[in-house]
């Protein structure tokens, strides 16, 4: 297959192509082997090759049947490969099985090929782990992917795949892809099954992908929001499926917006400038658009979801002890997990239950502001995308220079709404500027509507690096 033509082309495209016989599944595996040879060195997105596994194992029929994919090293298992979530201390377990939503993947045709770059157990709004090293921005190789989904982000950016795995439990999904020109979607609590685990860091993180096209993330939204039994907690199955939501007008929204951030700090100026244009946009596009002050105590919630981080990094590595049958030494992990985990193993069952329902408090308060908009427009990240290095070499300012980074993500993954981000700026640098837009909890629909009339009006498709 041409290579232009392979990365002119989304996973429905490509899996139109298969359909109708004018190209094999082989032959897009080998376009998409071809360009992993070409980029990944520059990036280091792709960190497990699994491609001679893909060739012996023909993908099944499916609305994707032949497309190639890519998992993150996090999260979703495949059978028989390990899953290291950047860590030395899991780089060699294998999975016994696939996890739900891996199956759900396969079952739907796509081609799984490897599994992408992460920081260590997916803490991390950037990708710099010690064992798998830093994943790149295919638009400035000094800048960062963005965290954790950050090879994930770069896989589909440099062109490798159209769409990859990802997870968002603080701003996962929506960060890589505002860093790395991608649309990202994290769906509601309870959409995507994370079967056989149970709810990671208190129900804050949900598994979805990251996408060039808004109907790629729509269609892979269909195949994988199927419950699975022994679910904590589900939604209803949509009304009617996600793909066809995307070609449906959203109708007058009332769209409430800020130009500031949820964690006091300043926003930078291109990216509080994104904001005020695509408010602009949206007026433009008929819908109501009002300036508004987000309620919430964002400082209680910062506070309470790091003892749930705390003590669910303490209980993962504690766990893992366990199974293994000794301690898991300091040298081991990343300084700052270890710090991470001596954290989280001083937290009492008392702290965690308060925890939980400061959280809780934090929800009901800011959801108010939905009982009359429909949407919420704020900018996904505080700055443009950051040197590689400038939170993980820096030790001192760490705290502080994160929610200068992310100041807008976590609050979402407290309160289960759904929440995207949609490519709609660059900075004068060139570099990508992603634009978020929260909607009503179980809304997804309501927000692939407007990302479609927003990628109908301001089309990004075309717009690649050239690395």
């Amino acid at each position: 297959m041409n290579p232009d033509e392979y990365r002119r082309l989304d996973a429905i495209g490509l899996a139109r192509l298969v359909a109708r016989g004018e190209v094999s599944a082989a032959e897009l595996l080998e376009a998409a082997t071809a360009r992993m040879a070409e980029v990944n060195p520059k990036i280091n997105a792709v960190t497990l090759d699994l491609s001679e596994r893909a060739r012996v194992e023909p993908p099944r029929p499916g609305p994707f049947a032949g497309v190639p994919f890519l998992l993150k090293d996090l999260g979703a298992t495949l059978e028989g490969a390990p899953t290291s979530a950047g860590s030395r201390v899991f780089a060699e377990r294998k999975a016994e099985a696939d996890s739900a939503l891996a199956g759900l993947y396969r079952k739907a045709g796509l081609n799984i090929f490897g599994k992408t770059n992460v920081p260590e157990l997916g803490a991390w709004p950037v990708t710099e782990s010690k064992l798998l090293g830093p994943c790149r921005n295919p638009w400035d190789l000094q800048r960062t992917s963005g965290g954790s989904s950050g090879g994930s982000a770069a896989a589909v950016a440099a062109g490798i795949v159209p769409a990859a795995h990802a997870s968002d439990g603080g701003g996962s999904i929506r960060v890589p892809a505002s860093c790395c020109g991608l649309f990202g979607l994290k769906p509601s609590r309870g959409r995507v099954s994370a079967a056989p685990r149970g709810e990671s860091w208190a129900g804050a993180s949900i598994e979805h992908a990251v996408t060039r096209s808004v109907r790629d993330s729509a269609a892979l939204l269909d195949i994988s929001c199927l419950p699975q039994p022994g679910d904590p907690y589900y939604l209803s199955p949509p009304e009617r499926p996600f793909r066809e939501e995307v070609c449906r007008a959203p109708g007058r929204l009332r769209i409430a917006f800020t130009a500031a951030t949820l964690q006091g700090h300043a926003l930078d100026p291109e990216c509080a400038s994104a904001v005020t244009e695509a408010a602009r946009l949206c007026e433009e596009l008929g819908h109501e658009v009002e300036e508004v002050s987000v309620p919430g105590d964002f400082a209680a919630m910062q506070a309470a979801a790091g003892v749930v981080i705390y003590a669910s990094t303490a209980a993962t590595l504690d766990a893992e002890a366990e199974r293994r049958g000794r301690a898991i030494g300091e040298d081991e992990i990343e300084p700052l997990t270890a710090a991470m985990r001596r954290r989280g193993q001083k937290v009492t069952a008392s702290d965690y239950i308060r925890a939980r329902e400061t959280l809780h408090a934090f929800g009901r308060e800011l959801v108010s502001l939905f009982e009359n908009h429909d949407v919420l427009l704020l900018a996904t990240l505080g700055l443009p995308p950051i040197p590689v290095g400038w939170l993980t070499q820096e030790r001192q300012e760490i705290t502080e220079r994160i929610f200068r980074f992310i100041p807008n993500t976590q609050a979402f993954n407290i309160t289960g709404q759904p929440a995207m981000t949609v490519p709609l700026a660059w900075s004068a640098a060139g570099l990508p500027i992603g634009v978020q837009f929260v909607g009503r909890m179980g809304e997804d629909a309501t927000l692939l509507r407007l990302a479609g009339q927003l990628e109908q009006a301001r089309p990004w498709f075309d717009r690649t690096p050239q690395l």
